[in-house]
């Protein structure tokens, strides 16, 4: 019997970091503070290889300008509010069937002694 699961091949974008505003503060959204995300895109990526054609997957830095207008454009609340923009900027391109979105925010006010706070999602393409 033939194997019918799709391709899951995989293009990482790692440790992009930007100054935003986010967070439910208002000491967060006046003075703000380094975001990083990290993004992995799963598409297939075969058709791409076969012809050494760019225009057969991803430009990922096209895709890194654009997520970085996102961690560095207007202020949401929520990481998870974050990770979702990023998430679409990502299933905006039709080549992409799924991603997993993960928004560091480093430096965020605890209270306590530690190194980082993610919110990792994924989505598919419907």
């Amino acid at each position: 019997m033939a194997d019918t699961s799709p391709v899951a091949d995989r293009i990482a974008l790692r440790g992009l970091r930007a100054h935003g505003h986010h967070g439910v503060y208002d000491f967060e959204r006046e003075r703000g503070q380094m975001f990083r995300a990290d993004a992995v895109l799963e598409l297939d990526t075969m058709a791409a290889a076969a012809g050494d054609d760019l225009d057969r997957t991803v430009n990922y830095a096209a895709l890194a300008g654009e997520l970085y207008a996102v961690l560095a454009g207007e202020p949401v609340n929520l990481l998870e509010t974050l990770a979702q923009r990023l998430a679409d900027v990502c299933l905006a391109h039709p080549r992409v069937d799924a991603v997993e979105i993960t928004v560091h925010k480093p430096q965020a006010e605890l209270g306590v002694p530690f190194d980082d706070v993610t919110v990792t999602i994924r989505r598919e393409r419907a």
